[in-house]
């Protein structure tokens, strides 16, 4: 037997049920004031009810669990096949179940990829697969062509070597990308600070685990998760019961099930008290901030509704207090926000925002005021009745997708929710009180045992932070969420120039380097697909150009000599501006750093931080314009690792490895850039020559 076709009430608003009175008819009655209804708020009336529409189950011999929407508006179907997996740990290889996902669309024993996307296009369908299943959709004509590659993506992938290659190669660049992201360097460091990094909820790929991924990993995975008798699909769309019983045999009735390990999940530790996470982001101009904390609330939890309404009143909304505190009142942001995870097996709470540097501590004060109200003191009836009427509303208007009903029931599959969840969902919701609000806000709202994680310019914020820091102070961590422990090295004695000197040494020596009269450099990187050559050419007598190549041809050019110079580009030739000529004075020079007191370049220790997991002296380089360079150096090394420049609102971070000795002097061999692009640009020098005869007309313009 199948489900019994089901029907919800649900409230779509709290609306006005007011009538104004009435009284005998005479021709001195009074006519009503046209504005009245103005003067006062409409009182909540009887809420008016709708129809939804219905949904039908039934399981296959092999264990496959299917749910059928049917909605015959339009002639389109989709179908969701997802793998209810347990959570793992993918340890020195994290990240080969996501590569193992995105592999299973990318071949199979009967297709190439170049198939695959052919035949998906060609009934003007969609396709993707991921870790945990399968997606498509089509017009109901083309259903069984859709079925039949989905079945043959999902049942005989190949994983090719080659998209493995691609997938990885795209990862790595994913990553580098993160590693300038502020959002994804707190959700790296909270991760790890709420479940560890010996939980997979905590666990983070890096660029060695990508590149530890093999393709027997991505098979392994396929065979150990992949099993019907944990699976759902989940069909809404145009198509009848009983034609679906007879595509869902044919396309997936010979899926093998099998079973499934068990996984322990470790052990989660609370915090017993409060403290700083910070990390350095070098010169940042605003704050990541990211209050984080482990709670446990499953989705079944009789707490779930009423902890929705007290952390919509926290920070749930655009209306939440924390909203009008931060952005409204103290104009400290664009965004404030928080959330009340829910999980089957350990989850979070989360409250946030990107707020000025200059305001960052301050900020964080006003966090623990909202929060801490929210534990000490009952919301007013007004207040509460807005945030319920604003959950109401999102509630009703999710039942305006056909696809709500089968997440309802997909959910109440999964997670062993009543059968009159929904059906009761607004009952219960317009039933929370007060009273509820502040007994869930003390049982789950902890502003003294959480984690205050900040990612922003350590200059800047952490002298402030130390001040409010709460009893486990601040602490420091880099991007992967390694803590950090502070410098040992001392900066006494040392001065900036004797960094400096430090890296003309690290180099080569000043003698090696006061040979080099020219230089030429060829630099390659493959940008979005597009490869593109770069040659730098530079001087000693005040002269360089630059060439961009792509596909042969000439993109762009800049010359510079003594104090003068044009770019050209498209055919186009146009002066250099006065920034321009000054930053290629200061580069253009074959070893700048040696050339600083020429240039009348201060220099300023700034201190020593640690970057990437090596101690690094800081030194500020100010032009005779004001323009800041900020360089760090290797402190045992000697060698440059990192240098930064703001230009028009943004940092460009140029980052240097591989060093490489070339005529008795080192240069770096790979350069990635940063806030140039959306994306990171590295380049890997093919060539570096010094001291070539140059031809007469090579600089001029």
């Amino acid at each position: 037997m199948f489900n019994k076709i089901f029907s919800l009430l649900v409230v779509l608003v709290f609306v006005s049920a007011c009538s104004p009175k009435t009284g005998t008819m005479t021709q001195q009655t009074k006519q009503p004031d046209p504005e009245a209804f103005r003067k006062n708020a409409p009182i909540p009336g009887a809420a008016p009810t709708i129809q939804l529409g219905d949904y039908e189950t039934f399981t296959m011999d092999n264990g496959l669990k299917v749910i059928l929407v049917e909605s015959h508006n339009t002639p389109a179907v989709s179908f969701s096949l997802s793998i209810d997996q347990p959570p793992f740990m993918e340890g020195q290889k994290a990240g080969y179940s996501e590569m193992a996902g995105d592999l299973l669309a990318t071949g199979t024993k009967t297709r190439s990829k170049a198939e695959i996307d052919e035949a998906v296009d060609f009934i003007g369908a969609t396709l993707s697969a991921y870790s945990s299943g399968v997606y498509g959709n089509s017009l109901t004509k083309h259903k069984d062509e859709l079925l039949s590659l989905m079945s043959d993506v999902l049942l005989n992938p190949t994983f090719p070597e080659k998209e493995l290659a691609k997938l990885k190669k795209q990862k790595l660049s994913a990553l580098q990308q993160e590693k300038d992201d502020p959002g994804a360097i707190a959700a790296n460091v909270a991760g790890v600070l709420d479940y560890g990094k010996n939980h997979p909820y905590g666990e983070i790929v890096s660029e060695k685990t990508v590149e530890n991924i093999t393709r027997q990993d991505c098979v392994n995975f396929y065979h150990t998760f992949f099993r019907p008798n944990i699976s759902y699909l989940v069909v809404t769309g145009d198509i009848t019961l009983d034609e679906l019983k007879p595509l869902a045999k044919k396309y997936f009735g010979d899926w093998k099930k099998g079973d499934v390990p068990k996984m322990d999940m470790p052990k989660v530790n609370f915090p017993d008290k409060s403290m700083v996470a910070f990390v350095n982001k070098p010169a940042a101009v605003q704050s990541n901030i990211k209050i984080t904390y482990p709670l446990d609330i499953k989705q079944n939890s009789p707490d779930r509704i009423k902890t929705r309404v007290a952390n919509a009143l926290l920070g749930g909304f655009f209306g939440s207090r924390l909203n009008k505190n931060l952005r409204e009142d103290k104009a400290y942001t664009y965004g404030a926000r928080s959330s009340i995870g829910v999980d089957r097996y350990v989850t979070s709470f989360n409250a946030g925002a990107s707020v000025r540097n200059e305001v960052t501590d301050s900020a964080i004060v006003q966090f623990m005021y909202e929060m801490n109200r929210m534990i000490s003191e009952k919301p007013g009836e007004e207040e509460l009745k807005r945030v319920k009427s604003v959950l109401a509303g999102q509630f009703a208007r999710s039942m305006e997708s056909k696809s709500t009903i089968a997440r309802f029931a997909l959910s109440m599959m999964k997670y062993n929710l009543p059968k009159d969840y929904y059906a009761t969902y607004l009952k219960k919701l317009g039933a929370v009180t007060s009273d509820d609000v502040l007994a869930m806000s003390r049982k789950y709202i902890k502003p003294n045992q959480s984690y205050i994680v900040v990612v922003g310019n350590q200059d800047d914020v952490v002298d402030k932070l130390r001040k409010i820091a709460p009893e486990g102070g601040v602490q420091f961590f880099d991007n992967q969420g390694n803590k950090i422990e502070p410098p040992k090295r001392s900066m006494e004695g040392m001065s900036a120039q004797q960094v400096v000197d430090n890296y003309i040494k690290a180099i080569g020596g000043k003698a090696a380097v006061a040979k080099i009269k020219t230089i030429k450099t060829i630099a390659e990187a493959n940008i979005q697909g597009q490869q593109m050559k770069m040659t730098f050419v530079s001087t000693d007598n005040d002269q360089s150009k630059v060439l961009v190549e792509a596909g042969g041809m000439v993109m762009q050019k800049i010359i510079y000599s003594k104090g003068a110079g044009v770019q050209e580009a498209m055919g186009q030739k146009q002066p250099l501006g006065k920034e321009e000529i000054e930053g290629l004075k200061e580069s253009g020079v074959p070893v700048k750093e040696a050339h600083f007191a020429a240039l009348g370049i201060k220099l300023v220790l700034k201190g020593i931080e640690v970057l990437d997991g090596v101690e690094a002296y800081k030194v500020v380089a100010t032009s005779p314009s004001g323009k800041e360079t900020t360089y760090y150096f290797d402190a045992d090394t000697g060698l440059k690792m990192q240098e930064m420049t703001s230009k028009g609102g943004m940092t460009i971070t140029s980052k240097y490895e591989d060093y490489k000795e070339v005529d008795g002097v080192k240069f770096a061999y790979k350069l990635t850039q940063l806030g140039v692009a959306p994306f990171p640009l590295e380049f890997k020098v093919t060539e570096i020559k010094t001291n070539l005869p140059l031809a007469e007309d090579e600089f001029k313009f």
